[in-house]
């Protein structure tokens, strides 16, 4: 088995780079989550689509009225009054707009779409008929919730022309501990995690700014119009230009969320066969690097054992690939539980349960990311907030049925 020395060594060079990687994002992320961001305040529109009422709804809407910040105008859409968004949406406006520092707040009903993804329509309606005179855009999802400086963390970034995009990402806070709700926690922590200093970012879409001039120049508007993601649509037409998407850790948001097994699976392979349509690279990446750590992990394992019992030589060699596998993956998933326990404070006592899940199963979550993704690579058809679309190419969606 002379063959497996060069594989083992590959193997181990591999790894400790992608934990060095992992290290540089984890101390990236404490280095800037706490600078203040107050020197650059451009207009900026918020726009926030909304469907139903998500999890804890109104607080999270009301996290966007106490923005501070002094000029920005605060946009909510739905496709239609009858949506159950709208009337809670209406009343929160009544209560709130006296007492929140944006200069204007608008409630739009776009309408059903028909060429791109509903959200992706909420949001070209909204920018159509916002103004000339905004300078920057800003989005949100509805199922967030911000703090405070989130709205000028976000748009600090992009007083530098090299910064394309810049974005937050979200961290799944269960509402409550079921096992499903736990491994969503785990998974989406994992992905969270590969964010930093790096030209691999990608935007997210529920936590994203872009300038006004650069939306236009890559002709965002046009290629949103046929396409079912706002965020990796987003970040191709970003990365093409030849700029960078920035991650913001203050603009790491937490999402409340409880879900089932089924659901589980639907959400996971919805995001990554948008993800196989949309940034083909970006998913052949998942898919290798997730082969790649379980293989080097339970296949290294496997063969250790048949390397003790058949007496080869170079046992220690055949030992260290898991063995050194086993401890770069624990290690980076108590770099991330100990990142988010200092961006999240506020929410880290009902995180506690997803923390010990993560830290234990570990091994696990890879295995069920690994599951997500070969179940994406199958079909072109999703189910999203009700609504099924066929994804046909990067440009091109058709809706199903609603």
């Amino acid at each position: 088995m002379d063959w497996y020395y060069y594989i083992a060594l590959t193997a181990i060079i591999a790894q400790l780079i992608f934990l060095y990687q992992m290290c540089r994002n984890y101390y990236y992320v404490l280095a800037r989550y706490k600078r203040e961001r107050s020197s650059y305040r451009p207009r900026t529109a918020l726009l926030v689509p909304c469907s139903g009422r998500d999890l804890d709804f109104q607080k999270n809407i009301t996290s966007f009225f106490k923005q501070d910040y002094e000029n920005y105008l605060l946009c909510f859409i739905v496709a239609d009054k009858a949506d159950p968004a709208y009337s809670e949406l209406c009343r929160l406006k009544e209560q709130l707009s006296q007492s929140t520092k944006a200069n204007d707040v608008r409630l739009f009903v776009a309408g059903g779409a028909k060429h791109c993804s509903q959200k992706i329509h909420n949001l070209l309606y909204c920018y159509q008929n916002i103004g000339e005179d905004i300078e920057v855009l800003a989005f949100a999802d509805s199922d967030i919730s911000v703090r405070s400086d989130w709205l000028a963390q976000l748009v600090y970034p992009l007083r530098k022309m090299k910064c394309g995009a810049a974005s937050g990402y979200r961290w799944f806070v269960p509402g409550k501990n079921n096992p499903a709700s736990l491994a969503l926690s785990a998974v989406n922590a994992k992905i969270a995690q590969l964010l930093g200093d790096t030209h691999f970012n990608q935007a997210w879409g529920g936590s994203m700014a872009i300038r006004t001039e650069t939306f236009r120049r890559l002709g965002l508007d046009k290629i949103w119009a046929k396409s079912i993601s706002d965020d990796l649509s987003l970040s191709c037409a970003v990365k093409k230009a030849g700029m960078k998407v920035v991650f913001v850790p203050a603009c790491l948001v937490a999402s409340y969320e409880s879900t089932t097994w089924l659901k589980l699976f639907e959400f996971g392979r919805r995001q990554f066969l948008i993800t196989r349509v949309n940034a083909p690279r970006t998913w052949w990446f998942g898919l290798c690097s997730g082969l790649f750590s379980i293989l080097g992990l339970w296949a290294a394992a496997a063969i250790a054992v048949y390397a003790a019992m058949t007496g080869q030589k170079h046992l220690a060699l055949y030992v260290a690939v898991p063995a050194l596998f086993f401890i770069s993956q624990l290690t980076r998933t108590i770099l991330r539980q100990r990142m988010i326990s200092k961006l999240l404070k506020e929410h880290w006592h009902k995180m506690k349960a997803a923390c010990a899940a993560d830290v234990i199963f570990f091994w696990l979550w890879s295995l069920l990311m690994l599951f997500f993704i070969i179940s994406s690579a199958f079909g072109r058809t999703i189910r999203w907030r009700g609504i099924r679309y066929k994804l046909l190419s990067p440009t091109k969606t058709i809706v199903v049925s609603r």
